[in-house]
């Protein structure tokens, strides 16, 4: 059965390819570190991929992916500067709590893969 067709916006692409990467909130990332690990969760899982990782997230632990998300499409902007901000009621500020609980599993890049260097 072919999967349903949708519409993955750039944004979305990267907050979803953000969240599947090994990258931590706590680790506070540069820009540089968003864009590296964005290009790096693309180029292993595909858009795809990662967007599969986000569901498995989101059905596995819920409660720490809505904050992983949150921080994932708040960090992914400022890294794009050029990417268009979307349209629409900003959402209110949720304080979120340190990095106190050990971070959601990743599994490592395939064997062999070799990240893009910026």
């Amino acid at each position: 059965m072919p999967s349903a067709p949708y519409d993955l916006s750039i944004s979305a692409a990267r907050a979803g390819a953000l969240f599947a990467s090994l990258l931590q909130r706590c680790d506070e990332p540069s820009a540089r570190q968003v864009r590296q690990a964005i290009a790096t969760a693309i180029a292993a899982y595909g858009v795809r991929g990662c967007a599969a990782r986000v569901a498995q997230d989101y059905g596995e632990h819920p409660e720490t992916a809505l904050t992983r998300m949150r921080w994932a499409l708040t960090r992914q902007q400022p890294a794009h500067p050029a990417a268009p901000r979307q349209s629409g009621p900003t959402p209110p500020h949720q304080a979120t709590a340190p990095c106190s609980a050990p971070p959601v599993p990743r599994d490592p890049p395939p064997e062999g893969f070799e990240p893009l260097e910026a």
